[in-house]
């Protein structure tokens, strides 16, 4: 299969490179973002692509987008990339990777949902008892279900930097009570949602993070990438076993291997062997399945 590490659109101004997306201005409303096959770990981009990866998260996202749109309005626009992108050769690299969507002011918030103590999560658990400054019972163990699932936002960091956990009373700061009130019941309603969704189907959502914007008229939007198997942790339900860490769909198996490296974790990133890849192709090419058929 081709793979697509990096776009290479020559009629529209590149806006800005992410760690997997391409961002091209279209006009004042509108702009072109590729998800491209390139795969992040440590915040280091690996020079290895991972066939399929992009056309998968874009898939993955779009789908999730039509499924909740009675929930929130989202940034997809119907501008067809046949007028953004007139030429065939130029359409026929980024068709599957490529979606149009509107500008908007984009908040300086992620909203992270969870559902299950894993991660950063169940390290402030063992410590504290918490999980960003919210309370959780006694005696929960590795990878627990939640008595219900938490709002624990971050900080949108710069490029090179780490996001940063915050409490709620900081998002109020940032956005204003209303429009952090929103945000947060607003994520809760899709995790839920998704998260049932998803475990009909053998996936669980263990916990995700959502971005958004405000249109012109200050509506609150739901933008970027959306419930992928990069922006959050999946586990297969068949395989999922409280008090171990549960095997999971997306790059933590990637992260895995890493690990076993003699390698600092910064740029550049090694060469992931063609097993490696391959199976990592495979993971998220069994996620969107299971979701969408």
């Amino acid at each position: 299969m081709r793979s697509l590490h990096t776009s290479h659109i020559k009629s529209l101004p590149l806006l800005h490179k992410g760690k997997v997306r391409d961002i091209y201005d279209i006009d004042d409303e509108h702009m072109l973002i590729i998800t491209t096959d390139r795969i992040s770990a440590f915040d280091v981009v690996m020079p290895n692509a991972i066939p399929g990866k992009g056309n998968i998260l874009n898939e993955v996202t779009q789908f999730w987008l039509k499924k909740l749109r009675h929930i929130i309005p989202n940034q997809h626009s119907e501008l067809s990339l046949e007028i953004v992108l007139p030429d065939a050769s130029e359409r026929d690299e980024v068709e599957q990777h490529a979606m149009v969507v509107k500008k908007l002011k984009a908040l300086p918030v992620e909203a992270i949902v969870r559902g299950y103590l894993i991660g950063s999560g169940w390290k402030d658990y063992q410590s504290t008892g918490t999980v960003c400054g919210i309370k959780l019972p006694a005696g929960l163990q590795l990878a627990d279900r939640l008595p219900e699932p938490i709002y624990t936002p971050s900080t949108k960091a710069s490029v090179g930097a780490h996001d940063e956990n915050i409490d709620y009373t900081q998002t109020e700061e940032l956005l204003g009570s209303d429009i952090a009130a929103q945000v947060r019941d607003t994520s809760l309603q899709l995790y839920s949602e998704a998260a049932d969704y998803a475990l009909e189907r053998g996936i669980i959502i263990a916990d995700t993070k959502f971005e958004f914007g405000l249109d012109k008229n200050g509506k609150l939007t739901l933008i970027d990438e959306v419930l992928t198997p990069d922006s959050s942790r999946f586990w297969p339900a068949d395989q999922y076993r409280p008090g171990s860490s549960p095997v999971s769909f997306d790059k933590q198996f990637v992260r895995d291997y890493l690990e076993s490296l003699d390698w600092n974790k910064t740029a550049p990133g090694p060469d992931l062997p063609e097993s490696i890849v391959t199976k990592t192709a495979e993971k998220y090419k069994q996620a969107k399945n299971l979701l969408m058929e």
